[in-house]
Parts: structure tokens; C-alpha cells; sequence
């Protein structure tokens, strides 16, 4: 079963699992998924988050202590996530080390409602960094214009940092360089670059839901024939972008320094269109020193049916051009797109986390002592 996924790894991909949940680590899901199926880091976000609190009753006992103490709801929330990420590192933890610090990771979310407040998401980042208190963790940081600067700050304090919500090129290239810099601050401030490891999560599957989206509104025939196309090229010209920059001098000074690259994650890949094969963006996306972070269900896929055929994105630059070319002929604006994403990414995280806090709130009232 696991054949595919060996392909995937022996590739240079690592392999995360984009899901966590309570039930997840004390089942011992989490330590057999290592085991067998390659996996090499997790994911969450406020929307994994809501989803695993909200089912079942596997936070019940934290909650009710909780309760007993008489914790905000917010306090509530970051006792429970924090647990879980710190659990789940503890249990990569071996990777981690196996990888010299570049796999074996945990990424956790600063609060969504932060995304355009730079000095609040850098707050956050060291407070949760603070919290989990793993080497192995990554605080996750949107890659919105407030963004850019946490991420420098954030870095330049020697805190791993995995950069999400990323759908644009050019917002990528800005990404890089945010990391960049934060790079020369912490060798200026004398901090050991070796320790510190950033991913950039570049999201696939939405990019073509939108885009696909207005391409059906348009009709014609070119315009069906350009569906399914768009996010695999803009992923591939993230990756070149990536080469690019960490070839480039500037990076050849850091390098010297023993900084590790900032690798592409490819977030995002299940697939949404049921026309288009459900591992698409995992057989398509195969590049060297990448990692795809997958759904469960997308996994199980991969492992029963992928295609791994080797590097599938080095050669596709000029037809990933091609295709991004050819729906701005047909009315499609890519900077639109992007935006678009960009802002509903914030916006869905955010109502994920207001989810989280009413269910939360809730589950604190019913499990609270009576009084007397």
C-alpha cells in the first residue's frame, strides 16, 4: 500500500499529514501513519482544530479541568491546541532528529484574527512558540502585507516559521525575501542559523476551484479546455522561483552560514473537482526538497493509486507559462484570483476560529462544576 508514498519520499518529498486530532495521537494513528505510510511532519489549522474539538469526546476531561479553573474561553483554546501540537511533536520527534531538524515538525496557527496586525502575529508567534516549547514545532504565519514583516521578525528571532496562505508569485517572491532577511537579522544577532527552518505553503487546489470557476462563466471552448491547468502551473512557477532565489548571492552568504532553505509546501491538495484525478497534486507536483502536506483521504489515495514517475516540475516552466497565459487571454485576471484567495483564506480561518470559540464556550458551560 505504501509503495507510492516510498516513490513520493524516495523523490526528495516529504510527506506531512495535514489533520490532527486528540483521538489522532492516543490511538496511536499518528505514530503507525510515521511508520507506515512515510509520514514526516503534521499541519493544523483553526479549521482542523474546530473540527477535531467539536466531535467526540476526546477532550472532555481537559475541558472539564478547564472549567473547574474558570479559564476564558480563548485561555481554553490555546491550553488544548498547544497540548495536542506538543504531544504530536513529541511523537516526531525521532524523525526530527533522524532529519537533522527538517522533518519531524509540527505547525500551529497564531490566531487568524491577527493576520493584518504585524506586531500582534509577532506577539503571538513567540508566545506559542513559548507555550509548545518543542524544537520541532513551526508557528504558522499568513502571508498577508502585515505578514511579511512578523515573518522577518519572527525568523530573525530564531523561531521556525511555516509561511501559509500563499496562492500568488509575487507574494511567494516576497515570502522568500521576508525569510531572507530575517536570516542576516539573526546571524547579525549571533543566533545559530542551523537551527532555524521555515516552509512556504503555497496552496494548489483552491487556485483552480476559483479559477475553473470563472472559466465555466465564460463557456467557450478554450475556455473548458483551460480547466485544471492553473494550479499545478502556478506551483510550478513557484518552485522555479524558488530555484532562482536560492541560487542567487544572496542566499550564497547565508548558506556559508549554515542556514537551511526555505522549502515549498504545497498545501491544499485534494482534490475539489471530481472530473480530475484525486491525487493530481501529488503525482504533479514531485520536485526535490519540497514537501506536499495531504489530507488524510488524499494519502490513503496516493498510497493505493499514485503515480510517481519522478520530477514532474522541472521541464514545465515554459507550458506553466503557457497555461497561465492563456486564461488571462480569456478574461481571467490572475491577480484578481489571487487576491480573492488570499482574502477568503483570512476570512474562512477567521470564521473557523469564531466556530472555535462558541463550541468551545459551550463544551466549558456543560462541563462546569454546579455550583455549591
Amino acid at each position: 500500500m505504501t509503495d507510492a508514498l516510498r516513490r513520493l519520499s524516495d523523490e526528495g518529498v516529504a510527506i506531512w499529514l495535514d489533520d490532527l486530532s486528540r483521538k489522532r495521537i492516543t490511538s496511536g494513528n499518528l505514530a503507525e501513519l510515521i511508520d507506515q505510510s512515510h509520514v514526516v511532519g503534521v499541519t493544523t489549522n483553526p479549521s482542523i482544530f474546530q473540527k477535531a474539538i467539536s466531535q467526540g469526546d476526546g477532550y472532555d476531561q481537559q475541558l472539564t479541568d478547564l472549567a473547574a479553573r474558570k479559564v476564558t474561553v480563548e485561555e481554553a483554546i490555546r491550553m488544548i491546541t498547544t497540548a495536542d501540537v506538543r504531544d504530536a511533536a513529541d511523537i516526531l520527534r525521532p524523525v526530527f532528529d533522524a532529519t537533522g531538524g527538517q522533518d519531524g515538525r509540527v505547525s500551529i496557527e497564531v490566531d487568524p484574527r491577527l493576520a493584518h496586525n504585524t506586531r500582534a502575529t509577532v506577539a503571538e508567534a513567540k508566545q506559542l512558540a513559548w507555550l509548545v516549547d518543542r524544537p520541532n514545532t513551526l508557528i504558522k504565519i499568513p502571508a498577508t502585507k502585515a505578514g511579511l514583516p512578523a515573518i522577518t521578525e519572527t525568523i530573525g528571532r530564531g523561531i521556525s516559521v511555516n509561511v501559509t496562505l500563499i496562492f500568488s508569485l509575487e507574494r511567494y517572491r516576497e515570502v522568500m525575501d521576508a525569510y531572507l532577511a530575517g536570516l542576516e537579522k539573526a546571524k547579525t544577532a549571533g543566533l545559530d542559523l542551523s537551527l532555524i527552518h521555515s516552509v512556504a505553503s503555497f496552496f494548489v487546489s483552491r487556485v483552480d476551484t476559483e479559477i475553473d470557476k470563472r472559466l465555466d462563466a465564460v463557456g467557450s471552448d478554450a475556455a473548458k479546455a483551460a480547466k485544471g491547468k492553473s494550479a499545478l502551473a502556478n506551483a510550478r512557477l513557484a518552485y522555479e522561483a524558488y530555484e532562482e532565489v536560492f541560487a542567487g548571492d544572496r542566499w550564497a552568504a547565508l548558506d556559508k552560514a549554515h542556514a537551511n532553505k526555505q522549502r515549498p509546501l504545497w498545501a491544499s491538495t485534494g482534490v475539489k473537482d471530481p472530473s480530475l484525478k484525486d491525487t493530481l497534486y501529488v503525482d504533479d507536483l514531485v520536485a526535490p526538497n519540497t514537501v506536499n502536506t495531504m489530507p488524510e483521504a488524499t494519502l490513503d489515495a496516493v498510497a493505493d493509486h499514485g503515480d510517481i514517475t519522478g520530477n514532474t516540475v522541472a521541464g514545465g516552466y515554459d507550458q506553466a507559462r503557457a497555461d497561465l497565459d492563456a486564461i488571462k487571454k480569456l478574461g481571467v485576471s490572475y491577480d484578481d484570483v489571487v487576491q480573492v484567495l488570499e482574502d477568503e483564506g483570512v476570512e474562512k480561518f477567521e470564521a473557523a476560529w469564531t466556530d472555535l470559540l462558541k463550541s468551545t464556550e459551550a463544551e466549558l458551560k456543560r462541563l462546569a462544576p454546579s455550583e455549591g
